[in-house]
């Protein structure tokens, strides 16, 4: 039976208060057993389970000692790897303590600090406690959670990978105590920024800015809006726009920063802004209320990503752009969740595109319109001017449930990034390609980072937009439709550029009835072997087979292969054809085998299809032209495979005298007519013979089409390739060589006709070759008779 995690907890409690008791004085058993029963009382069971119970009493009373002094107002931050010998008690991590004011935002800043050093959190424990300390800050009591008095502090045990480097453990420590700095200063001064806003709504009030009415009223409602929980207030600061050198610039006003824009300096020139190109610096003096946009600035504070930011231009007397109020934040969650028609300024801006587009709006494409600008990144919703809005929600519109790859770009009007908009077919997608797409966006905007948001919804479609960071005045000139199809590319799947190359090689009908049968049909291993237009000659090769002609052959040269490599793929449909079996059949052609790659091809209907790809060497014959030779070898090794012609090494002619299995058979049948009249030399001699001198048995066929070629041939043809074979053999060193490859020119003169069937009388299926010799010109014959039947194959 399953324990309750309840019980487990208090079973291991139990197990710390023991061993406090058994180390413990009296007056310090009290408030550490209770101290133990509050930092563990809502830690998960697992975490417990996994840590014996003296390093967890360990790492309890390390936090109580530690806490025992605190300035109230002061975070108080340790990090280090506890060992037996140092510390009395151990962790496989480093562990940081952490005592604080209780605070707002805690557990996410410290969370997201140690993940900016890129270290993995392992344990949070964070217990708020209520403790009363003395004048020295000395703890003196703890008391319990519910009580009035007493300070409400912030207890943390937190374990991070181990870092072993001092200079690391600084670096760890030194990122908290920043982020918890910031911490402090926001939630310590959000009264004030609130109040702030609330402020400038006033001054807006009493001298309106001189812009369209309406414009103004839609600003204050924003900025009310803001104020009503729905912006996270981190920083303030108000800017002065000055003239430095002949150019704009925004001077800090001394002792307005708020939060985390707390000014330490009492003045000084906002560097951001100098940094921008002259036309964003010009933006400034542009007389509009609001400027809402994202800062190049991380936040540090609640939520990890880049700072919301809403500027307010300050107008003087003139009616001219004076300055600026810069709020710095992050929107709330419900801000993402109300609809936009219930946001000023998004209300406006999403009315405008609908009025714009001109569609009805209970339409198919109006409501589709409605939905896309529902569902749009609502951060870049924010952003986007109306018009440009108007122009990519009717690109999105346009884009439909189609399965087609479309990317909208904007870039921000300070130059501080890119926003990359990518559609592509959901099934596409997946990490390994969005890594593709934020590694080609960054080369082409100079980009310094990257960030990714993915929507996926039930649509055919996915949404991923990036987020390219950049340096003003850096951005190089893009084309968005190269852009998109260097996406598209590295979005291209396999199978999808399959269909593609089947439909240009068959045309678009066959081609889909050819990948609705092989689209989803080979194996991972062989689609990273073999190119997509590749597999469209293997297909059309494993349409053709049948139950009655189960195997396919190709002989193919690779373009990179070496001198004398080929590769030979055998087709097999239903079961894998034994090497044991295809082996030998390409030796005697000639050939020997450096490797086999098996892909086991499923079609949608039908048994599975064997392809073999082998490896094979000709030897020292780098000069094969593949061309020349694939038909006659596939056909030679097709008989052969089938039982059609013997195996045996006459095949080595095939490739090295480039003769076909019929020629070859005409040699083959004269060797066996030699062993019926006992001809001395052995039938393996008389093979390797032939094979040595290619060109002399390719003579010998030419010979032998020339005198008994029933078309006919030239006046006195034969009797000049008799001449030149007779030529070729005074060269032929080898004397029982020379004696063999003579014998063959003889008995092909001496023949004066051939017959060639291929069953035998009961109907068996019995290849023979017979011949009529003139005996007068077969020296040695022992009375032959008038015709000579040659067995050529019998199958077993």
């Amino acid at each position: 039976m399953q324990r309750d995690a309840h019980d487990i907890r208090t079973e291991r409690i139990e197990a710390l208060l023991k061993l406090a008791r058994s180390r413990l004085s009296h007056e310090r058993l009290a408030p550490i057993g209770q101290f133990v029963r509050q930092l563990y009382n809502d830690v998960d069971t697992e975490d417990l389970t996994e840590r014996t119970p003296e390093d967890l009493y360990g790492a309890a009373l390390s936090l109580w000692n530690f806490a025992h002094r605190r300035n109230p107002g002061t975070p108080k931050l340790h990090a280090f790897n506890p060992t037996i010998e140092d510390h009395g008690w151990q962790s496989p991590h480093t562990v940081v303590e952490i005592v604080n004011d209780d605070m707002p935002f805690l557990v996410d800043s410290v969370t997201m600090a140690v993940n900016r050093v890129g270290l993995t959190l392992h344990l949070v424990i964070h217990p708020l406690l209520r403790v009363a300390r003395n004048g020295a800050g000395d703890l003196s009591a703890l008391l319990a959670r519910d009580a009035a008095e007493g300070l409400r502090e912030s207890f943390m045990h937190v374990e991070v990978d181990r870092v072993v480097e001092p200079s690391q453990l600084e670096a760890l420590a030194a990122e908290l105590g920043r982020s918890l700095t910031d911490v402090r200063a926001a939630v310590s001064d959000w009264r004030a920024m609130l109040d702030k806003l609330h402020e400038v709504l006033a001054q807006i009030g009493r001298r309106p800015p001189p812009i369209a009415p309406e414009d103004v009223a839609e600003a204050r409602a924003f900025l009310e809006w803001l104020a009503n929980n729905h912006f996270t207030f981190l920083g303030y600061r108000c800017h002065d726009l000055v003239a430095v050198s002949g150019e704009d610039g925004l001077r800090v006003v001394p002792g307005s920063g708020l939060g985390i824009l707390r000014e330490a300096a009492e003045e000084r020139l906002s560097a951001s802004f100098a940094a921008l190109p002259p036309q964003a610096r010009a933006m400034a003096r542009v007389p509009e209320l609001l400027i809402v946009t994202k800062s190049n600035s991380r936040s540090t504070v609640h939520r990890p990503g880049y700072l919301d930011y809403v500027g307010v231009k300050r107008f003087d007397e003139k009616g001219g752009v004076c300055g600026e109020h810069r709020f710095l934040g992050l929107f709330t969650s419900t801000a993402y969740m109300l609809l936009p028609e219930q946001i000023p300024l998004l209300r406006r801006k999403v009315a405008t595109v609908i009025a714009r587009a001109g569609l009805l709006p209970q339409s198919h494409a109006g409501k589709a319109l409605t939905n896309t600008l529902h569902t749009y990144p609502r951060d870049e919703l924010f952003q986007i001017p109306a018009e440009e809005m108007l122009q990519i929600a009717l690109g999105i519109l346009h884009l439909g449930e189609r399965q087609r790859f479309r990317l909208f770009v904007r870039r921000d009007p300070y130059e501080r990034f890119v926003s990359c908009l990518v559609y592509a077919p959901r099934e596409h997608y997946n990490t390994e390609l969005r890594r593709q797409w934020q590694a080609i966006l960054m080369e082409a905007f100079n980009g310094t980072s990257s960030e990714f948001k993915a929507y996926l919804s039930e649509s055919v479609l996915a949404r991923v937009l990036i987020t390219i960071r950049t340096r003003p005045g850096n951005i190089p000139e893009h084309d968005v439709r190269e852009l998109e199809w260097r996406l598209a590319t590295a979005a291209s799947r396999w199978e999808d550029d399959l269909k593609v190359a089947l439909a240009e090689a068959v045309g678009e009908a066959r081609g889909n009835r050819l990948f609705r049968e092989y689209g989803a049909a080979f194996p991972a291993a062989y689609r990273e072997d073999f190119a997509a237009r590749s597999a469209v000659p293997d297909i059309e090769m494993m349409a053709r087979l049948s139950q009655t002609d189960p195997l396919g052959l190709v002989l193919y040269k690779p373009l990179e292969a070496g001198p004398g490599i080929l590769r030979f793929k055998l087709f097999h449909r239903g079961a894998p054809v034994a090497l044991s079996d295809s082996l030998p059949m390409l030796e005697h052609m000639g050939l020997r085998v450096l490797d086999e790659r098996p892909y086991r091809i499923q079609p949608e209907s039908g048994p599975p299809i064997w392809l073999h790809d082998l490896g094979v060497t000709a030897g020292d014959r780098a000069d094969i032209e593949i061309e020349a030779i694939h038909a006659i070898f596939e056909d030679t090794f097709g008989r052969v495979f089938r039982g059609a012609i013997e195996n045996d090494d006459f095949n080595r002619l095939v490739l090295g005298a480039r003769l076909t299995t019929d020629e070859v058979v005409i040699l083959r049948a004269y060797a066996k007519y030699l062993r019926q009249i006992s001809f001395p030399l052995s039938h393996d001699f008389i093979q390797a013979a032939l094979a040595s001198h290619p060109a002399i048995a390719r003579m010998l066929v030419s010979l032998f089409k020339l005198r008994l070629d029933p078309q006919g041939s030239e006046s006195g043809a034969a009797e000049r390739q008799t001449h030149a074979i007779e030529q070729a053999l005074d060269k032929v060193a080898n004397l029982n060589e020379d004696r063999a490859l003579r014998q063959f020119l003889a008995l092909i003169l001496a023949t004066l006709r051939t017959n060639y069937w291929k069953r035998d009388a009961a109907g068996r299926q019995r290849t023979f070759l017979s011949f009529k010799f003139d005996p007068s010109k077969v020296p040695g014959l022992p009375d032959p008779k008038p015709m000579f039947e040659i067995l050529v194959y019998s199958p077993r």
